[in-house]
């Protein structure tokens, strides 16, 4: 079980396509992991005007950082996969 404690960051991306795939190849090599997802376009007092004004010129495809988190135990073999 992973907890706050025992966990390591992996890797921190914004492409939805590459954490899937680190997803995949952790799940098929029996790794555990977390996954912690922020919308980076919910940023407290720009919220506000962005209402106003929308999210014209923001590119939707990083708008989202994804944080991959491992047993520390197993973390240099995650990392070695993922390579």
């Amino acid at each position: 079980m992973l907890t706050i404690f025992n966990r390591k960051e992996l890797i921190v991306t914004m492409d939805i396509h590459r954490q899937a795939e680190i997803r995949d190849v952790l799940a098929q090599n029996g790794i555990n992991y977390t996954v912690k997802t922020k919308n980076l376009q919910n940023s407290g007092a720009l919220d506000s005007q962005r209402g106003r004004i929308g999210n014209m010129g923001i590119n939707q495809d990083y708008s989202y950082e994804y944080k991959i988190y491992v047993h520390k135990k197993d973390y240099e073999t995650a990392r070695g996969l993922i390579k």
